[in-house]
């Protein structure tokens, strides 16, 4: 095996979904790990936030952005 056959195997693992929810479920355990010692330490926990807020075309002022949105 060569180095590009290594780069296009290693492209393709990265693009299945199973590497997706992989990379999810460690990065929630290391969330949860640091939350733990964040509240041993004596923080306080964090408040809950939006992760994501979509917003329809006609709420975001777009006549200053080039984009093919507009009419």
């Amino acid at each position: 095996m060569t180095k590009v056959d290594f780069e296009k195997a290693f492209s393709d693992f990265l693009e299945r979904r199973e590497y997706d929810q992989a990379e999810n479920a460690l990065f929630a355990m290391v969330r949860i790990a640091f939350v733990a010692g964040w509240k041993a330490a004596g923080g306080d926990p964090p408040k809950p936030q939006k992760i994501l807020e979509l917003r329809h075309k006609e709420v975001i002022d777009i006549s200053g952005m080039e984009t093919d949105l507009k009419e």
